[in-house]
Formats: structure tokens, sequence, C-alpha cells
């Protein structure tokens, strides 16, 4: 395995000095891949260096800036939302998407390496982060995986990418399954980091499961009751009874805070009441469709000695798993172990 000491890099990149050598060499990197005219007609806006201390609230603080040297970041419109994202680096395409209570930034410690080999995109879902707050809908469709995974297909596409790999996180995993689902001729590889697919969830819950995972519960009930007792607690104490044993650098830690809003709690629950709903409706309906692209599997043990529960499941839902990793972490595998995620996608995602 590779050795990287990415939490010290990342620390000692936080100082001033560092700030703006990082800073002034994304404004001169020309590793960014050319925009195409779909691109620059889906472009709403583009963060200068200024825009950090001009504008922080909108566009975030310079310090996270800095943890992607030569990034774009931009706001672009998709045919039923504005979707922040962050893009950089050449070579295959490589989409990521986080899941909650997070927003693209979740991929800090992992993003500006793979950018040396990988036309990196980072992008926020609709609802989350930066990302806009569209009306739910009928039964709530826009905020179902299916819509959220028509986003990303767009930005890719406006990015000049038809086809692309693509690794998910959470919530974004399970936008990446339906979208492998619904657009399999998109994905040419595919990891989905802790995730099992929801069809199985659902109809697998037990006690165990409802006392870890009480929050799937509690966001899908009807609004405004979890949304109204979410906004009652500070974001950072809400953030650290979620976290488990995460220690973001300090400035990633108040991206996430900034983030924590009424907008995004209500987009969250959106979204979980979704899962619960239509969501559940279309995975009834594809429950015995395999994904055909290669698959990689990683979670985490949480202290554990790991089991077969992972790759056995996702052999019932993909025909082509190539293989599947436990780490030694909780939830969130590309904070608590990024060298070793950063390992096994070099070694997954080769042309």
């Amino acid at each position: 395995m590779t050795t990287h000491p990415q939490s010290e890099q990342i620390e000692e990149g936080l100082s001033r000095r560092g700030l703006v050598q990082a800073l002034a060499a994304g404004a001169a990197a020309a590793s960014v891949a050319t925009p195409s005219l779909a691109q620059q007609a889906s472009v709403l806006a583009e963060a200068t260096s200024a825009d950090y201390a001009r504008d922080p609230t909108r566009w975030g603080s310079m310090e996270v800036a800095a943890l992607f040297p030569g990034f774009k970041h931009l706001d672009m419109r998709t045919k039923g939302a504005v979707i922040r994202v962050r893009h950089g680096g050449s070579g295959p395409p490589l989409l990521l998407l986080h899941g909650n209570p997070n927003n693209h930034v979740l991929w800090y410690a992992v993003a500006a390496r793979l950018a040396e080999r990988y036309h990196v995109v980072l992008a926020d879902l609709r609802g989350y982060g930066d990302s806009s707050l569209p009306e739910p809908g009928p039964n709530l469709i826009n905020y179902s995986f299916r819509v959220m995974a028509e986003d990303m297909i767009e930005v890719m596409e406006s990015l000049g990418h038809p086809r692309f790999f693509l690794a998910g996180h959470d919530r974004g995993a399970r936008t990446s399954h339906r979208m492998c689902l619904d657009h399999p001729d998109r994905v040419m590889k595919l990891c989905l980091l802790d995730m099992l697919p929801n069809y199985h969830v659902w109809t697998n819950a037990n006690r165990s499961w409802a006392l870890n995972s009480w929050h799937w519960l509690f966001m899908a009930q009807p609004e405004p009751f979890p949304e109204t007792l979410m906004s009652a607690v500070p974001g950072d104490w809400f953030l650290k009874s979620r976290g488990g044993n995460r220690q973001p650098p300090k400035a990633v830690f108040d991206e996430y805070i900034r983030c924590f809003t009424k907008k995004t709690i209500i987009g969250s629950c959106r979204d979980y009441r979704a899962g619960a709903g239509i969501d559940f409706e279309m995975d009834t309906a594809d429950k015995d469709r395999q994904i055909g692209m290669p698959l990689l599997i990683l979670w985490g043990t949480r202290g554990t000695p790991p089991t077969q529960e992972f790759p056995t499941v996702w052999r019932k839902f993909a025909s082509n798993l190539v293989d599947a990793q436990p780490l030694p972490t909780g939830h969130y595998l590309q904070e608590e172990a990024p060298d070793r995620v950063y390992d096994h996608f070099v070694k997954f995602f080769t042309t």
C-alpha cells in the first residue's frame, strides 16, 4: 500500500502561505479539461480566489479551496436543479458522490491525489451542500435517486463525459446504484462505499438496524416534524453526534457546519422520505435486475471482525462483482482511511 501522511499534509496545508500558493496554482492550472460548448451553456457562476474572502457564505472558505488545487468551482444548471460542482485534473473521468449529511467536500482527503490520474468531478446532490432545493413534486419524485442520478448525468455530459467512472458513498452510493440501473451505458466501472441496496435494507430491517439507523425512520416522517427538531440544535452538535470517530481538519468541519442549514435539512429529509417511498417502489420493481458493470465494494467494519454480508448481498444485485474489501473504519471510509481508499480506487479504476 502506498503511504501518504494525508492528515498531516492537510493540516500543514492550511497555513496562510500554503493557501496563497495553492490558490495561485489553481488559477494557473491548465490540467482541467477544456470546457465544451455544452458546459459553457450550463455554467451559471464560477468562483474566483477573491470570492472565498468576499462571499464565504456562498462559496466556502479559502482554506477549503486550498484542499482542491487546480479545481474549478462552479454552479451548473440541470433541467431540474442548480448543482454545485468542483472539478479538476486530467485523465479518465471519475465522478465522486457524497452522502448525508455532507457535501462534495467529504472527498477532500483523496480528491487532489486522484486528480493526478483522473479528471475528478465532485458534485453536491440536489438539496445538499450548495446545490439548489427544488420543489418536491408528486410523491417526492424530484428527490428520488432516479432524478438525482439524472442531474449527475447532465453534469458529466456538460463536462464532455458521456461515459465515466463512478464512486458513491452513502446516499451518493444509492444514487449511483440507481444510475447504473437506469443508464448502464454511462458508467464504465462502479465503486460503492459502505452501502447495501435500498430494497435489501428495507426488507431486512430488524431491531439492531433500527437502533443503529434510527435516522432513516426519523427523517422520513412527514414534514415538518424532523426538520423542526433538527433545526432546533446547533449544526456542530448534530454533526458531532452523528459523526462517529471522524476527526476532519477544522476548516473541513467548519465547511460541514456551513452547509448544515434549514435548506439542506429540508433537502435531506425529502431525500429520506423518497427513499422510504418512491425509491422503494422503484427498487421493488427492479429487485431482480442486476447491474453488469465491474463493481468494487468497500465497507467499514466499525471495529468488529468483518463478515461476508456485503459481498453476499451484492452478488444478488450485481453480476460482475470484481472485489469486496472491508476497511477498519466507521462509515466515512474516505475520511478515516484515505490512503487505503485511494489505493483501491487507483487499482480498480484503470482503463
